[in-house]
């Protein structure tokens, strides 16, 4: 049976803790796994950050972009 990504849906979290949520799902991720983030804007921003703290440990794939919400599904990247 597949496993369905969880959903971990931003908008109505305070913007000040909306980053620290994504980090602590991500931390949680086994490899192979991932979630769905849903948001209010495009979250590219996160990428970024994402990139400079976890360089080829995670997938970024856009499910819809906008422009009203955003959802991008987050992977653990197995080990290489």
């Amino acid at each position: 049976m597949p496993v369905t990504d969880r959903i971990v849906d931003v908008r109505t979290e305070i913007p000040r803790i909306r980053h620290q949520l994504i980090f602590d799902t991500f931390a949680s991720l086994d490899a192979g796994t991932g979630f769905v983030l849903v948001n209010d804007h495009d979250p590219k921003p996160l990428y970024y950050q994402l990139a400079a703290e976890n360089a080829g440990e995670f997938s970024w794939d856009y499910l819809e972009e906008g422009p009203e919400t955003w959802r991008v599904r987050i992977g653990r990247l197995a080990p290489a």
